[in-house]
């Protein structure tokens, strides 16, 4: 225990009057923060007990020694946070580096640093806590795990009614077929309609039928036999047999294969498949969801899809809406995106700016929800600080600003121009008088007549105006 710790006031977190030492290691003992301290020879004087899980070094073993030596970050030897912090008298808050545990493993943490004075303010050594970001998205991915509709952020009145029905829909043994554009989330809601069914502690396993060939699809699908074809050299269960008991999701079921798709029907009608080069059939206990971003009724009438097919994987409908469908939605995911990415990488980003939110909300959105989150990723790396600025934002989106502003100056140009030749047609050309008019010097007038490249008589009316005044004739 670091003697300076005897120098903070009195407290009485124990009941007991007196914040006791064994009391101070009880509550640094306890947290999930390494925490370690060093004297003003940078040696290790405390290591906490959360300090030799993440880099696997026991107290005793780190007690003693130089701090560099026990956590070999990537900014030691150059930037150490510790010495920063005494040479400016500035703490350092969640800086995100990498130390290496004792097997040379690296590992991302987050760093804060603090100084200790004594009674009379005198600095006596120095505070670092890490917090390992590895445990971190652990624990997120965990959490998410344990809620059916995790990742799934919105207030839109109709995805909140397939919330409200996909209970009812994941208990029942009919096939689901979830349509929507790309990034919409289709495979978030397939992830729930297996967490919220009776199969739910049984396996979830995703097949992309658009990211594979016809005849690598199918020994993907129902394995094969040893033999089958060349290179065949053992007995391969397909991703049927690896659903047994739980759910198989065909994503993009609109770009299976004719031939593939009889033998899917096959399976939804019977039960039953078998492995390439094996004539025994197998039994298929599983359940399937189907999603696409494509027409599969129109694909039925061009001959694309078989239409028995889609009756069979047709039973129960789902529809995600876009998300530019549902604009109410991009601040509820801009936070959510924000809140996820500052938990498990450790800086703190809180916002954007309402110049960046006003862009954000102008977008269509194309990708959808996936879009919006590179988006934001995108921001959320470039922000040196708390809020991101349109300046964080992708050049993209920047250009649409820059872009739009040309776009109102040409506008705003226009009108000036047309309003510079009425006056003029009102004045017979004469340059001094329309100036006049329009509430502006006569070089003025000039130079945004050579700007708008309006054509003027080579007399600028004055002369005429003479003549037809003159009396004499």
């Amino acid at each position: 225990m670091p003697e300076y710790l005897n120098d903070i006031p009195p407290a009485s977190p124990c009941g007991h009057g007196a914040l006791t030492e064994d009391c101070f290691e009880v509550i640094l003992g306890s947290i999930s923060d390494g925490v370690f301290a060093v004297d003003t020879d940078w040696k290790i004087i405390y290591f906490n007990a959360a300090a030799e899980q993440t880099l696997g070094i026991g107290r005793d073993e780190a007690l003693g020694r130089v701090c560099h030596e026990v956590l070999r970050a990537n900014i030691c030897e150059s930037t150490c946070a510790l010495r920063y912090t005494l040479e400016t008298g500035r703490p350092i808050i969640n800086l995100v580096i990498r130390v290496r545990d004792i097997q040379d493993r690296e590992v991302p943490v987050t760093i804060s640093t603090a100084l200790p004075k004594d009674k009379q303010g005198r600095i006596i050594g120095g505070v670092e806590t890490f917090r390992n970001l590895n445990q971190v998205r652990q624990l997120l991915d965990e959490a998410e795990s344990d809620y059916p509709f995790a990742g799934i952020v919105t207030g839109d009145d109709r995805i909140e009614h397939i919330f409200e029905i996909l209970p009812t829909i994941a208990r029942s043994t009919s096939t689901i077929l979830i349509t929507g554009e790309t990034g919409t989330g289709k495979s978030l809601i397939a992830k729930a309609a297996h967490g919220l069914s009776e199969r739910h502690e049984g396996p979830f396993v995703t097949v992309n039928c658009g990211a594979m060939p016809e005849t690598l699809l199918e020994s993907e699908l129902f394995g094969y036999k040893a033999g089958a074809f060349t290179g065949a050299d053992r007995d391969r269960a397909g991703r049927l047999a690896a659903a047994e008991g739980g759910t198989l999701f065909l994503d993009e079921i609109g770009d299976l294969p004719l031939s593939m798709q009889i033998k899917l029907l096959r399976v939804l009608q019977d039960r039953v498949y078998e492995r390439l080069g094996d004539a025994h059939s197998i039994n298929a206990d599983v359940r399937i969801v189907t999603a696409t971003n494509q027409d599969l009724g129109a694909m039925v009438e061009e001959g694309k899809f078989r239409r028995d097919l889609y009756y069979r994987i047709n039973v129960i409908g789902i529809e995600m809406p876009p998300l530019r469908h549902r604009p109410g939605d991009v601040p509820l995911l801009v936070q959510h995106f924000l809140e996820r990415f500052s938990m498990a990488r450790g800086k703190q980003v809180a916002s954007l700016s309402a110049a960046a939110m006003d862009l954000l909300m102008a977008q269509d959105y194309p990708g959808n929800v996936r879009e919006l989150k590179n988006i934001i990723e995108h921001a959320y790396v470039l922000c040196p600080g708390p809020t991101i600025e349109v300046d964080h934002l992708p050049e993209r989106l920047r250009e649409q600003v820059v872009s739009g502003q040309e776009q109102a100056a040409r506008n705003l140009g226009d009108v000036e121009a047309r309003f510079i030749r009425e006056a003029l047609e009102r004045n017979h050309g004469n340059r001094q008088e329309t100036a006049r008019e329009l509430g502006m010097h006569r070089t003025t007038l000039l130079r945004r007549i050579r700007k708008h490249g309006i054509t003027v008589p080579k007399t600028d009316g004055r002369s005429q105006r003479r003549r037809t005044d003159d009396p004499s004739g």
